[in-house]
């Protein structure tokens, strides 16, 4: 137990003092709290966006867990998390596949290598203005942007883990009489998925990323739009409250991301120490 609770004292100790001295700081008026109001605001604002807006009523025919997750809080992660998920199971189903071909065919790789390198630098966001003209408003454009975001990091990553096979690995499977199917699926996919699930886990983050930006551009819903209507009425408390649920959403991905890593590939040498 003592093993255990040191390692998340530290881990509190100092996002419990920077909440305090930024209590301290808004009380005390040094800084207007209308600028940056108190945490115990935050707070309160953070509960009442995630409460329901209505008293439930068992003659209104929704269930208890229905009228829970009936709050703004709620529907916006939803909204947001739908959209991060679609487009990047279109960006990185895009990827994946292409990335194979172009670690393990060298030709593949010297026609697509020059596009990719001339489009890797553009940031999604600039892409927002044909965006919308090309797919208008809503959920279109969202996922396009966030298609994107996800495509190059899954793309790059796989190409690396592809072309960094040992030699000696391919070398040892022909000469036991593998033929390229075979080397391909039980020697390449295998050496190369830890980097395949390392831009999986960029390329979500990625996602997650644009995802926002998307929504204070193109969307009138999610936890973006949420935070832009914020600011149009001036409610800082609201805003800060939507940056801590996109940080606790972001967390939740990465830890399951990391679960995922650790369950695929418990075979890897690096994770033999943390079994």
């Amino acid at each position: 137990m003592r093993a255990r609770l040191v390692p998340l004292l530290r881990a509190v100790l100092i996002p419990v003092a920077v909440l305090l001295f930024w209590e301290w700081l808004a009380r005390s008026g040094r800084v207007s709290p209308q600028i940056l109001p108190p945490p115990s605001q935050v707070a309160r604002r953070w509960v009442a966006y995630l409460l329901p807006l209505e008293p439930w009523d068992p003659a209104g025919g929704r269930s208890r867990l229905a009228w829970l997750f009936s709050g703004e809080l709620p529907g916006d992660a939803v909204g947001s998390l739908k959209r991060v998920l679609v487009g990047f199971v279109i960006g990185g189903g895009l990827a994946l596949p292409l990335g194979l071909l172009m670690g393990a065919k060298d030709w593949v790789y010297q026609l697509f290598d020059p596009l990719v390198q001339i489009l890797r630098p553009i940031p999604p966001i600039a892409f927002i203005p044909l965006s919308i003209l090309w797919f208008g408003l809503g959920d279109p454009p969202a996922y396009f942007l966030i298609s994107l975001g996800a495509f190059f990091p899954v793309l790059m990553n796989t190409i690396a883990g592809v072309r960094s096979v040992d030699a000696i690995y391919i070398r040892a499977a022909r000469n036991l009489g593998a033929g390229q199917q075979v080397l391909f699926r039980r020697v390449i996919l295998p050496a190369a998925t830890p980097y395949i699930l390392t831009g999986v886990r960029v390329g979500v983050g990625v996602a997650f990323i644009v995802v926002i930006v998307a929504e204070m551009i193109a969307v009138n819903s999610g936890l973006g739009y949420r935070i832009l209507e914020a600011r149009e009425f001036f409610w800082s408390d609201k805003i800060i409250a939507g940056m801590f649920s996109i940080g606790l959403a972001g967390l939740g991905i990465d830890l399951g991301m990391n679960a995922l890593n650790r369950r695929l590939l418990r075979w890897h040498r690096g994770l033999e120490q943390g079994r």
